[in-house]
């Protein structure tokens, strides 16, 4: 036994140090990736020039110089843009002149990610008191989701993220139905744009790993909460989001609380394009409000001086993370 204990020793030694390497090697050192901190400043100047513009209704003449703006602008920052129009029929018989805008940042890469927002703006204040047949400023319902992606495009013309990334703005979202009209039913009369886009994407067998749709993003002490058909169509993708959002220490504006499905435009792109890009919604849900939205929401009282710059922060600071560490 005397003989053979050093060779024990020399053993137990080499199998602790083995050990210990083997430990460590299973440890990979998490890559570091350096985000840019978001401008909420721009963001806001974005919106504020949308405004601008006046109501973004499809066929009037804001729409067609807000779009002009929005194409331009976009040009300057991606890759690669491509602009899909077409004509799309309302529930009231109206032809309308739509332009989907895609905007594209490496878009030879196969791993990519979409990021969208509507820009059009409710064509009538259904949810007011009063003139409710005329259209809405539409600064947080459209502008803010849209003011948001255009400080992200500005980013990333700068510093690209490694992922392919596609932004695009959809038209025509808001050109639904009201309650009280007193025209047949029609299904589906909201987001126009973004049903035309799943049914004909602007590449052939385009994939996406996944999307995240801005909506209302700008309302003062905004709460985001987790919608159905988030949950339903793409909850591994609403986790990463929000799970995000939290180490960010944005963990009081995006709430875990699950709450009602919200028809917008990510429940088209789920549907219509068979799962080809699983997509979430990031929409304000408020408890206090009559319809649960954006208090605003609907109504003329959709202005500029509504918008909340920290509200932008916290959604834009939170998008770029996720997508700056894919």
């Amino acid at each position: 036994m005397r003989k053979l204990f050093p060779i024990i020793l020399v053993c137990l030694i080499w199998s602790c140090g083995n050990k210990s390497k083997i430990k460590k090697q299973a440890e990979p050192t998490k890559k570091v990736v350096k985000v840019p901190s978001f401008n909420e400043d721009s963001a806001y100047n974005y919106i504020e020039k949308q405004v601008a513009f006046g109501p973004r209704v499809p066929n009037s003449e804001a729409h067609e110089a807000c779009g002009h703006y929005l194409i331009e602008t976009l040009k300057s920052f991606s890759d690669t843009l491509i602009v899909q129009e077409t004509e799309l029929t309302a529930f009231d018989g109206k032809v309308l002149k739509a332009k989907n805008i895609i905007a594209s940042f490496k878009p030879k890469r196969a791993k990519r990610v979409m990021l969208c927002a509507h820009w059009d703006t409710r064509p009538f204040a259904d949810q007011d008191e009063q003139d409710k047949n005329k259209p809405i400023d539409g600064a947080n319902d459209g502008g803010s989701g849209v003011g948001v992606l255009l400080e992200i495009a500005r980013q990333f013309s700068v510093n690209k993220p490694d992922v392919g990334v596609d932004i695009i703005l959809f038209d025509a979202e808001d050109y639904g139905q009201p309650e009280d009209s007193e025209y047949p039913r029609m299904e589906h009369s909201y987001c126009l744009g973004s049903q035309y886009w799943a049914q004909n994407l602007h590449k052939p067998n385009y994939f996406a790993k996944y999307g995240i749709l801005l909506d209302m993003v700008g309302g003062k002490d905004a709460v985001f909460t987790q919608e159905q058909v988030s949950v339903a169509y793409a909850p591994q993708v609403l986790k990463k989001v929000w799970n995000t959002a939290s180490e960010l220490g944005y963990g009081n504006q995006f709430s875990y609380e699950k709450t009602h499905p919200i028809t917008d435009d990510h429940l088209y792109i789920n549907i219509l394009a068979q799962g080809r890009v699983p997509t979430i919604d990031i929409i304000e849900y408020n408890h206090a409000s009559k319809n649960k939205f954006y208090k605003h929401w609907h109504t003329h009282e959709d202005k500029l001086e509504h918008i909340d710059k920290n509200t932008l922060k916290v959604v834009g600071q939170t998008v770029m993370h996720v997508v700056y560490n894919e």
